[in-house]
């Protein structure tokens, strides 16, 4: 953005500020411990001058809004606290059939892409043999509820106007056909069967479900979900952190673009990937 588009932009804002708060030039200068030829000469439509950067912090503490947003850097004119206060949800899973947060979200972003990072193999292609194996012992996440999850997931993608995006790394479908780690003792048969579970979901809802497989070795990813623009939660355990401003929904959304770039196999050659993979 270039100095005389912040010029205008910082008049522009500071004039709806002054309209919206029904102060005139001479109360704001006063207040702010500004000169009130210096205000005036800012507000002049033939300015082009910038703001000196002392001025302008004077000025956003006394309309309480962000300098940022003053600027045209922000389209949040909130006070950086007060939008971490907002933008921030804590949510924990809750003990009800299925988790009524991740319901409500998913019901919110009816229409918008959902992007999503699992925290192993995503749920949406889960088997019930897989998920009693995952979840038998948890008493935070029981499999009921884990089932319902994920069968509320697979009817969301087979709504026709969805659309939905997956990365994930290539190691964990590897680690899981191999039955490493968390799948250590999950049966060939069963790991076999989750598998043709995943290209059959890949193949059926292609192209509005589009999974793609990282290197783990070169990009990392914290399992989080995108809903649109509008939400970025991520998951930590027993509980969810939900941001709900543009400016950190946009750093993930820049994030799982950058998983997208690099992916090792893309959306299209997804299903003829897992189908030849071997479960030993």
């Amino acid at each position: 953005m270039g100095k005389r588009e912040i010029v205008t932009i910082f008049r522009t804002r500071l004039t709806e500020c002054l309209a919206t708060r029904g102060m005139n030039q001479s109360a704001l200068a006063r207040a702010a411990g500004v000169d009130r030829s210096t205000l005036s000469q800012l507000l002049a439509e033939d300015n082009v001058r910038m703001p000196r950067a002392d001025t302008v912090a004077a000025l956003a503490e006394v309309l309480q809004v962000s300098t940022d947003w003053l600027l045209g850097l922000s389209s949040d004119s909130r006070y950086g606290a007060e939008i971490l206060r907002q933008s921030l949800e804590v949510a924990p899973h809750e003990p009800s059939p299925a988790d009524a947060n991740l319901a409500r979200w998913y019901q919110e972003a009816a229409g918008l892409k959902i992007r999503y990072v699992p925290a192993n193999l995503p749920d949406i292609f889960k088997t019930e043999a897989v998920l009693r194996h995952e979840f038998d012992a948890v008493v935070e996440r029981p499999v009921d509820r884990a089932l319902e999850e994920t069968r509320q997931q697979l009817s969301f993608g087979r709504t026709t106007e969805n659309d939905m995006e997956i990365c994930l790394s290539s190691q964990a479908i590897q680690d899981f056909c191999s039955g490493h780690s968390l799948w250590r003792g999950l049966s060939r048969a069963v790991r076999d069967a989750q598998r043709r579970q995943i290209v059959d979901v890949v193949e059926e809802l292609y192209p509005s479900l589009r999974l793609y497989l990282f290197d783990g070795l070169r990009r990392y990813a914290a399992p989080y979900t995108l809903f649109g623009n509008r939400r970025a939660v991520l998951y930590v355990g027993q509980m969810f952190f939900a941001f709900n401003t543009r400016e950190y929904v946009t750093i993930l959304i820049r994030h799982f673009d950058d998983l997208i770039r690099n992916s090792v196999v893309n959306a299209h050659e997804a299903a003829d990937y897992l189908r030849d993979l071997e479960v030993s």
